[in-house]
């Protein structure tokens, strides 16, 4: 049962008084939509006020650098989120051929960059379908054939979708990501778990 919906302004400077409203409903179940900033602002309000839902919190809002961390990793035990690319930190990746690339990239043209920061490696990934878009092209570089071609990308992986994870769009489907995998917060990093989940006609 759903106790209570409850938004907040960009413009607001802390959203601490939308969480504790939330605890003072006994509410259990904390999904959190949020921007990172506000985020961040709402799991060290929830671990300073003892509240304890079970915290799910959307894949924006999951960057270990731009939000777990300015949160505080003993803030964000047991949080729940989806992920469908790799996490530059789960040493599960260390040796995986595209995270190595994907290191290699940064060292030459972004070593100041932070892979900790969710933003970095999606940055790269987009730019991968990017170049995938304008390979279908060929010489038409129209924006009638570029819009063509991005909405007709069959079974594309970039270098750091988690295995089983693949991109399509169709004329009538324009977003690529439909597969998505748990993960929850443990230690200093996220675990996946569970099987990949779609949401695919036919998937």
């Amino acid at each position: 049962m759903i106790v209570a919906e409850d938004a907040y302004e960009t413009a607001e400077p802390t959203i601490d008084s939308h969480v504790v409203k939330m605890k003072s409903l006994n509410a259990d179940v904390f999904v959190d939509i949020s921007s990172p900033k506000f985020a961040a602002q709402a799991i060290r309000k929830a671990a300073e006020i003892g509240w304890k839902p079970l915290h799910f919190l959307n894949n924006v809002s999951s960057s270990i650098g731009a939000v777990i961390k300015p949160a505080g990793f003993e803030n964000a035990q047991g949080i729940i989120s989806v992920a469908y690319l790799m996490d530059p930190l789960d040493p599960q990746w260390a040796d995986d051929p595209g995270m190595k690339a994907f290191d290699d990239f940064l060292a030459k043209y972004f070593p100041e960059g932070n892979r900790a920061d969710g933003s970095v490696i999606n940055g790269y990934n987009a730019a991968q379908i990017l170049v995938q878009v304008l390979k279908q092209c060929k010489d038409d570089l129209t924006r009638e054939n570029v819009m063509r071609q991005a909405a007709n990308l069959k079974d594309f992986r970039t270098t750091n979708l988690l295995p089983g994870i693949t991109m399509n769009t169709s004329p009538t489907d324009f977003a690529p990501i439909k597969q998505i995998q748990f993960r929850r917060f443990k230690g200093e990093r996220w675990e996946l778990f569970g099987p990949i989940l779609s949401n695919e006609i036919g998937g």
